[in-house]
């Protein structure tokens, strides 16, 4: 399923190519640029194609003409960005997508695009070419691992090769395409094992893919047992795993770039390889969709291994807290009161408020670091769905320069985050007349509440919590995120770690 990204430097009139894509803004009057060279060359055919109204460039359509050999390349695709004044990067990845799908499901292998794509001048030529190639890769994302039957019926595209005019572009390209390449691949990481069924994705075989990328990136990887656990005293974190046959695991990855460039900055993730919601029973209804609640510790890892192949200057830890929270006889119930890492006690109130369980004793182990900033990212609350919808994530914190900071690259990245508020008057809903806090409240601002009790185990260290429960899986799906696993959450991070590092 891997793309091969390569460059070439020739004319795209003269280039062979089974395909070569071109996007289009509606209601295009003058052609400009590649679009411009080839309609000369195919005597007016896209020109044609325009004024007779069969498509018009509207948004994501897309349209197939045959060159009839005025020129290399067989087909032309064209596809639509729609209205000029309301394109941004976010539309050329939407573009990007619709059309290497298009191309994938007319089951051809290799597509041709010319480097200069579009005439946008508010956008250089990489940063276009750069989202284009970002869509178009993520948007052939298929989970077809565990298919057996009519994979001969699966169809890909191999190959994609830019074509520019200018030598002198060359290594401008392959950088591009450097970056693309690795992003894709570590979004592909969250993707799969956020598809993968319970049963094919324990806290030990998390542990064992961690280690895999580790070893195949230079980074070093740690993991915690439930043995070490209980001798650091993580009472919150074992509780959840306490119903659970499956050996729970912390996981730490370290990617160390140089000591000079001091603490690290931390991102945790929640890996709960499955929720039952414990004793306090989720309802059946698409209960299946829970092997999902460790997206957040799948998204780390894709972080992990793209900051180290990115060489980035500066240094990352990623922890995921794994287990799974399954009803039984050793389960914690609600009611009980445990003892985090942290030594505050915490009454349970439901067992299906798991994830700042284990979270809470994730936040206290990473200032052993002394890090610079945490930012933890979990599946924590369907409230949050509720209050934001299905393609935006609710972030909270206790710094408003993190804050901004992830809000930047999350426009940047064109995955969106809403700042939801931290006031103290929220804890009220958490006091409790036996513990220092109860782990859940009423049902009002549950989404908020979550992140209120993740905030008491920071302190002072700035921190931002990402609640990623409705982007992390799509029903529908979107230009360049097919139904399913997301990802999301991965060029998110990336693009905070490479602003951080500037």
């Amino acid at each position: 399923m891997a793309i091969k990204f390569k460059s070439t430097v020739g004319s795209i009139i003269s280039e062979k190519a089974e395909a070569l894509v071109l996007p289009v803004f509606k209601d295009t009057k003058t052609l400009r640029g590649s679009l411009d060279v080839i309609d000369k060359a195919t005597r007016g055919l896209i020109k044609n194609l325009l004024l007779s109204g069969d498509f018009l460039g509207e948004r994501y359509k897309t349209f197939m003409l045959y060159s009839q050999g005025t020129l290399s390349a067989k087909r032309i695709v064209l596809v639509g960005l729609g209205k000029k004044e309301e394109f941004d990067l976010d539309v050329m990845r939407g573009a990007g997508g619709k059309a290497f799908q298009h191309v994938r499901d007319l089951g051809i292998k290799t597509i041709h695009l010319s480097e200069d794509l579009l005439d946008a001048k508010e956008f250089s030529v990489s940063n276009l070419l750069e989202a284009f190639l970002t869509g178009g890769g993520l948007g052939v994302y298929q989970f077809r691992d565990l298919i057996t039957t009519g994979r001969e019926k699966i169809k890909e595209v191999d190959e994609c090769v830019i074509v520019s005019q200018k030598k002198d572009r060359t290594k401008i390209i392959e950088m591009v395409l450097r970056q693309v390449s690795i992003l894709r691949e570590a979004v592909f990481i969250a993707r799969d094992l956020v598809s993968l069924p319970a049963n094919k994705k324990t806290p030990a075989m998390l542990a064992l893919r961690a280690q895999t990328i580790a070893m195949n990136n230079n980074l070093q990887c740690q993991i915690i047992t439930e043995k070490q656990a209980q001798k650091m005293g993580m009472g919150a974190f074992l509780a959840v795993a306490q119903g659970s046959r499956e050996p729970a695991k912390i996981i730490i990855l370290e990617y160390i770039a140089s000591r000079k460039f001091g603490p690290p900055l931390v991102i945790i993730g929640k890996g709960i390889t499955f929720d039952s919601g414990g004793i306090s029973l989720k309802p059946p209804d698409k209960m299946e969709q829970m092997k999902d609640d460790m997206a957040g510790g799948a998204v780390v890892m894709g972080t992990m291994q793209a900051a180290a192949q990115m060489k980035l200057p500066l240094n990352v830890v990623g922890i995921i807290p794994a287990t799974e929270n399954l009803p039984g006889g050793k389960a914690y119930k609600p009611g009980d009161v445990l003892t985090s890492l942290s030594g505050q006690t915490i009454e349970v109130i439901s067992t299906d408020a798991e994830g700042r369980l284990i979270l809470a004793d994730a936040l206290t182990y990473a200032k052993r670091y002394k890090p610079k900033a945490i930012i933890d990212l979990a599946t924590l609350t369907g409230a949050c769905i509720t209050a934001l919808g299905d393609y935006v994530a609710g972030i909270m914190g206790n710094d408003d320069s993190l804050l901004n900071s992830v809000k930047s690259a999350g426009e940047k990245t064109g995955e969106k985050v809403w700042e939801l508020p931290l006031w103290e008057e929220y804890f009220d809903y958490l006091k409790s007349d036996i513990a220092d806090f109860k782990n859940v409240g009423t049902r009002a601002a549950g989404t908020i509440t979550g992140g209120m009790f993740l905030k008491k185990f920071v302190n002072d260290t700035p921190w931002v919590h990402m609640d990623i429960a409705g982007p992390t899986w799509y029903e529908k799906g979107k230009p360049y995120i097919p139904k399913g696993a997301s990802g999301f959450g991965v060029r998110l991070l990336v693009q905070l770690l490479k602003d951080w590092s500037k």
